[in-house]
């Protein structure tokens, strides 16, 4: 075996630490350094719904916090898949950021074709908001209660209608969740957006609606529509004294959302530096109460439980997607 001199085997050795040391100090140097720039928020919709307001709050207080400019940036079009790819394919550094609604997860299933993989090509940073549904009925269909709905429904089969915003919507998707796990079939109405199916139910021309706290809750308030139930797994604090669907059907769940991503590959540190200035901005008071105006809670948590969150939900509603030949084209 050839033995090289001392100073010789010092220098090699010298060499090959800085070879290994280099991506990794490179990589602190780089996340030291976040932000050097400012932030582009991406909203893949229109300003002034949930999914705005949500980025518009939280980026007041981002940009206090990082020391550089979060901007909203809107890009609707195509069910927020224009604005979801050009993060999808943005350099990974932490300068550009998302907001997404729920239909995030139902558009690989409804669309035929998207240029992007929703679970590989962003990384989680935090869910921020879960708005829980309503299961909201007319007074006409003569149910008070849950339970009275449910007898109605039985004694009638086939006979509820029920209203839902369009045909690749959320109101819809819950609907046909809860008419699997139920088995309490009848007719699903398509509306061209949750205002008009309102009016209808309103009006007595269709039973029951599962829609948004913040679409419904001020009409069930004022007893022209009646609070049969929540969507969420537990009861919540926007309709007190009103039961939840899965203390009757435990395999029900169904809440809109809202939740911040990054471009995958996106640093660890600065993922986790994200999460981090996110949650002190979801646990101010002022937000909360925000967010509670509008039908929502406060969510939050670490990256891994909203990629969990993310995980679960594909799977859900892909299937209830697929089961009904569900389709936004």
């Amino acid at each position: 075996m050839k033995r090289f001199p001392g100073s010789v085997l010092l220098m090699i050795t010298l060499l090959f630490g800085m070879q290994l040391s280099m991506p990794l100090g490179a990589q602190q140097i780089g996340t030291q350094q976040f932000p050097s720039r400012p932030i582009r928020m991406m909203v893949p919709a229109a300003a002034a719904g949930v999914t705005d307001i949500a980025a518009r709050v939280l980026t007041a207080r981002l940009s206090e916090a990082l020391g550089q400019p979060v901007v909203v940036d809107n890009r609707a079009g195509a069910g927020g898949i224009i604005g979801t790819d050009i993060v999808a394919k943005a350099a990974p550094d932490g300068h550009t950021l998302m907001t997404a609604f729920d239909s995030f997860i139902s558009n690989p299933f409804v669309f035929k074709k998207i240029p992007y993989d929703t679970l590989k090509d962003f990384a989680p940073v935090s869910l921020l908001i879960r708005g829980p549904q309503i299961f909201a009925a007319s007074p006409k269909l003569g149910a008070k209660s849950f339970n009275e709905f449910v007898a109605i429904a039985k004694g009638k089969p086939g006979s509820i209608r029920y209203a839902t915003a369009g045909p690749a919507t959320s109101s819809r998707l819950s609907v046909e969740l809860f008419k699997a796990v139920s088995k309490l079939d009848g007719t699903t109405i398509f509306f061209k957006g949750g205002g008009p199916a309102l009016n209808d139910l309103l009006g007595g021309h269709v039973d029951v609606m599962i829609a948004s706290a913040g679409l419904v809750l001020s009409h069930t308030k004022s007893g022209r529509l009646y609070a049969l139930a929540v969507s969420s797994k537990n009861r919540t604090a926007l309709a007190p004294g009103v039961p939840s669907v899965s203390e009757f059907y435990p395999q029900f769940e169904a809440q809109s959302w809202v939740g911040m991503l990054a471009p995958a590959a996106t640093p660890r540190a600065i993922i986790l530096r994200l999460n981090a200035e996110v949650n002190k901005a979801l646990a101010d008071a002022d937000v909360k109460e925000r967010f509670n105006t509008l039908g929502y809670e406060i969510a939050g948590g670490a990256p891994e439980q909203f990629g969990e969150w993310l995980r679960a939900e594909s799977v859900k509603w892909g299937k209830v997607i697929r089961d009904n030949q569900i389709t936004a084209e």
